[in-house]
């Protein structure tokens, strides 16, 4: 079945799946360049290694279409013996943003991309917990009971579902940062002149009697978002400590 078209004005990158996973991606990146180059000029070629972008790929051309054509041609072609889906991407490319707008657009376009992977990270921690905390199939709910804690100091219960909280780090985006691992010289200062450059921002706050942490607030997540991606792992102080930087738990 041939791909629906994107929307008028739209050229999402065509998106490459069902792609053989063991292909290193430079050497998947040139026999995808061969294929496709036949169609129009390749303005990026994305092929990732991590585990969750292997057996994909994204294409784009400068013009639509040659992505239209494209991918009603090369659909199903066989490419190390493995047939190709090719449907559009979902959304635009950075490289189509970036020649199509300013430096500003494809910033943000950058940033609601984030976003939206934390989401969905957030959603999947979500899910995870609720996973841990369901009865095991065939098990009356009646019948599932919380461990008892074992008398002893230090002794933890070997229930999962007793500690199922969403990591820190897959906490969806909200407009309050918290940061950690700053120097003791960090003070409200300090952070400010660290922060205070992302658009919306509001405060700093301290927690009196605590060293190292703090909260950042913003008027918007837009600017939480930015400030997160442009500060987290900043090296700070003397010793470069790495300056740890998470949405607050809600």
């Amino acid at each position: 079945m041939a791909a629906t078209a994107p929307q008028q004005g739209i050229t999402n990158p065509p998106n490459a799946t069902n792609l053989e996973e063991r292909i290193k991606p430079d050497q998947l990146k040139e026999a995808l360049s061969e294929i496709f180059s036949e169609y129009g000029n390749i303005v990026d070629l994305v092929a990732k290694k991590n585990l969750k972008a292997k057996g994909q790929a994204f294409v784009v051309f400068d013009e639509v279409e040659a992505a239209e054509k494209a991918i009603d041609e090369v659909q199903g072609f066989e490419l190390f013996d493995k047939p190709m889906v090719l449907d559009y991407a979902k959304t635009k490319s950075d490289a189509t943003v970036q020649r199509q707008g300013s430096t500003e657009d494809l910033e943000a376009h950058k940033r609601r991309r984030l976003a939206e992977k934390e989401r969905k990270q957030a959603a999947e921690a979500v899910e995870l917990a609720k996973q841990l905390k369901r009865p095991a199939a065939g098990v009356e709910p009646s019948v599932v009971r919380p461990v008892k804690a074992a008398r002893g100091a230090g002794l933890k219960s070997s229930n999962p579902a007793a500690g199922a909280v969403i990591p820190e780090e897959y906490l969806p985006p909200n407009k309050i940062l918290f940061v950690q691992n700053l120097p003791d010289e960090y003070g409200v200062d300090g952070l400010t002149a660290i922060f205070g450059r992302f658009e919306g921002f509001r405060e700093v706050r301290l927690v009196p009697g605590r060293k190292g942490i703090g909260f950042v607030e913003y008027e918007a997540e837009a600017g939480a978002i930015n400030a997160k991606e442009s500060t987290a792992g900043m090296n700070l102080g003397d010793d470069n400590k790495p300056m740890k930087v998470v949405y607050q738990r809600q």
